[in-house]
């Protein structure tokens, strides 16, 4: 285990928080095999200590942990923590770990969960936030109802409007087709759109707030 490591040699850095000790050292080895620096901590508030004095480039958090839960780590972090956030969740959880993506959680890894899966969600959604940061994406033009989406909205509308499906999207963005699902239900309550066809009408259309 490389819980005091830090990374300096360019490896990506991984904090792992997660009351259960075999979650834990099961994550930390696929990780570590893969090539990350891991740390991982037993409960939120050590993590948060940590995070303070050396930012990971990735974090998974348990929903439920004694003491500060996922959520409430997630909500100290706040909505601009650069590194992607993933949710830990049980089958009962998915509607918590929904409400965590829609307070900023980058995705949600369901329990139980299947080691190269949760590598290669990890691996696209930092692939993802550095094509984010190389500005590859063109970008939506204005268009009625902006003002009301996140960033995150931004992007998977930007995605719809492309005609890409949920998995498409997914992959692009470096989240499951599922939390697609959740973005995309949230644009359309926004936006007061009915359908796809909908979305991206507003998104080309010709009116433009005054």
């Amino acid at each position: 285990m490389t819980q005091g490591q830090t990374a300096t040699d360019g490896t990506l850095k991984l904090f792992i928080a997660d009351d259960d000790g075999a979650v834990r050292d099961a994550l930390a080895l696929i990780f570590e095999m893969d090539g990350f620096a891991v740390k991982t901590f037993p409960e939120g508030s050590s993590l948060l200590n940590a995070v303070a004095g050396n930012r990971p480039d990735c974090i998974i958090l348990d929903v439920h942990m004694p003491g500060r839960s996922g959520l409430d780590v997630l909500k100290e972090l706040g909505p601009g923590f650069s590194a992607p956030i993933f949710m830990i969740s049980g089958q009962g959880d998915i509607p918590m770990a929904v409400e965590a993506i829609k307070k900023g959680a980058h995705d949600f890894i369901e329990k139980p969960f299947d080691a190269d899966t949760v590598v290669s969600r990890v691996r696209e959604a930092l692939a993802a936030r550095q094509r984010m940061q190389n500005g590859t994406g063109q970008g939506l033009q204005t268009f009625p109802g902006e003002d009301q989406l996140t960033p995150r909205e931004r992007e998977v509308l930007e995605q719809i409007a492309q005609g890409a499906s949920n998995k498409e999207a997914g992959r692009h963005l470096g989240i499951s087709p599922r939390t697609i699902e959740v973005h995309r239900a949230r644009i359309m309550e926004k936006l007061g759109a009915r359908n796809t066809a909908d979305l991206v009408r507003i998104v080309y259309s010709d009116t433009r707030r005054g």
